[in-house]
């Protein structure tokens, strides 16, 4: 069993932003995005912006370009597109706008989805980064994918990873 981090020391509401990327989901089909956003909003933070895009790099990077300048979000959460497939654009178009990147995030989403699915965890791409002050995260777009990432990585750190990122020192 993994060593609890230490708690943070006070709460926080994060201000989130839920972008699924799929060519064939709609807002009443996209069982990942409602996961994301039903656990983030259980958790006391906030969704202040959610879509659909096709995948699409430069759809997918002008929507990360608009969310990096606006106020309302501290984290943005991708789902989908995350895959081998040539329609699997999300880490491309991901990969080239953040200015630093957290691969232990990586890492570790794929060892524990190793231990649930086994040798099919090699070729996800989940990645997570910086983008001009904003939290990035993008993950797989299964369910199982988004309960895995948010309930036993994103959630646990997300303000200690906030609040890192708002410090100034």
């Amino acid at each position: 069993m993994a060593q609890k981090p230490h708690p943070d020391s006070a709460p926080m509401t994060v201000k989130c932003a839920v972008i699924t990327v799929s060519d064939t989901r709609s807002p009443e089909t996209d069982k990942s995005g409602q996961l994301i956003q039903q656990l983030l909003v259980d958790a006391g933070h906030t969704v202040s912006f959610y879509t659909i895009l096709k995948d699409e790099p430069q759809e997918i990077q002008s929507q990360l370009q608009v969310l990096g300048e606006r106020t309302d979000v501290d984290a943005v959460i991708f789902n989908g597109g995350t895959g081998i497939a040539p329609r699997d654009t999300t880490y491309d178009a991901l990969e080239r706008l953040l200015e630093k990147t957290l691969p232990g995030f990586g890492e570790v989403f794929r060892f524990l989805s190793y231990q649930e699915i086994g040798s099919r965890a090699i070729a996800s791409r989940a990645v997570a980064g910086i983008y001009q002050t904003k939290l990035i995260f993008s993950v797989p777009g299964s369910t199982g994918a988004v309960k895995l990432a948010l309930q036993q990585l994103i959630l646990p750190e997300l303000i200690h990873l906030v609040t890192q990122l708002k410090s100034e020192g």
